[in-house]
């Protein structure tokens, strides 16, 4: 099979025949159809997230089951699946508590190789997944069984983007209505979290992004007040939108400890800041700890927006077919395999929500 493979730090991925490992007991062979190119994998290749060479990237797709070991219960072949990149065992501590975003599974499943290269070395697949690939070998406990007509490069987008930010704006802040909403960073889960806003009744949605591309989407998805950072200090434009207070809910979704602290600094006192984006493992953030006190702002954090895949995944499908989230807005191009690095520049250069492999 044929696999973008991340080779060394800062160099494009590597397009490479690779051989899949056979499916172990617990395993599920499932053909790839779409995979969205996410700013998370750029994150790797950068060094921002820790996940060695040799590695095959991608973390956000579905695909078509072609074979399973003989200890699956959960999908059988031709099922159409999409990949959790957070599985769900279904029975570790963090999953009975109804928190299977933090899945103890994940952390072993992390590491597991599934493939190796032509002169036989490891593969790691990242967060067990590696969707920019045609084939992947990964365990059932990451696979959703989905019955939808929806096509393959939207659907895809429910196995991160799509989920990490609806989920944030639902599941993690629980955004109430005729709220204020304010979300810094326009990309495709900054896209996800407007329409979460949008769909969870916000009177304000501001759209704070530098690129006339994304805010233009933004409004296209819901945002009702679009702020160009670079028009003045975005904290004081979203202030005098709201009565010199600042949001109810202020989202950061980059994940650079600047734009974490605008976040805070932009919600109103008694208000709720979520921080949506990956830093670097090396990142930190000084609050003042006497403003931590007096002003109450609740800070969260949000790994998959506390998404319950199973429950969340057909959830957002629903949503989808309903018209009332839109998918299809958010895919900016549709590319092959070999044309993933250039899919990273049009990322790096704002000329794309997602970019999406099919």
């Amino acid at each position: 099979m044929r696999a973008a493979v991340f080779v060394e730090q800062d160099k494009p991925l590597s397009i490479e025949e690779v051989n899949a490992n056979p499916p172990g007991p617990r395993d599920a062979v499932v053909r790839i159809t779409a995979s969205g190119v996410c700013h998370s994998d750029l994150s790797v290749i950068n060094g921002g997230l820790p996940f060695p060479p040799p590695c095959i990237l991608g973390h956000e797709g579905t695909g078509i089951v072609e074979e399973v070991g003989d200890q699956v219960t959960t999908v059988k072949k031709g099922d159409r699946v999409v990949a959790a990149f957070v599985p769900a065992c279904g029975s570790c501590f963090y999953c009975v508590q109804g928190q299977s975003n933090l899945c103890d599974v994940g952390a072993t499943s992390f590491t597991a190789s599934h493939a190796t290269r032509a002169d036989g070395t490891p593969l790691l697949a990242m967060t067990g997944l590696g969707t920019f690939a045609e084939v992947m070998v990964v365990d059932e406990e990451a696979l959703v069984k989905v019955e939808t007509d929806l096509p393959d490069e939207q659907l895809a987008l429910i196995g991160c983007g799509v989920t990490t930010g609806v989920g944030a704006a639902l599941n993690t802040a629980q955004v109430k209505p005729g709220s204020t909403v304010a979300v810094i960073g326009c990309g495709g889960v900054g896209q996800a979290v407007i329409q979460g806003a949008r769909i969870a009744g916000a009177s304000r949605i501001f759209a704070v992004d530098p690129v006339e591309l994304k805010r233009k989407t933004a409004e296209q998805l819901g945002a009702t007040d679009l702020i160009d950072p670079a028009q003045g200090d975005a904290v004081s434009q979203v202030q005098a939108l709201t009565g010199g207070r600042g949001a109810d809910y202020a989202f950061e979704v980059i994940g650079l400890p600047e734009t974490i602290l605008q976040a805070y600094n932009m919600a109103r006192r008694g208000g709720t800041v979520t921080v949506v984006g990956a830093a670097r493992m090396d990142s930190a953030v000084t609050f003042s700890a006497f403003q931590l006190f007096y002003e109450e702002k609740k800070l969260l954090g949000c790994i998959y927006g506390s998404a319950q895949v199973r429950r969340d995944f057909p959830r957002f499908i629903a949503l989808t077919e309903t018209g009332r989230l839109d998918l299809g807005s958010m895919v900016s191009r549709r590319i092959a395999l070999d044309e993933v690095n250039d899919a990273f520049r049009a990322m790096q250069a704002g000329e794309v929500i997602r970019s999406v492999i099919v």
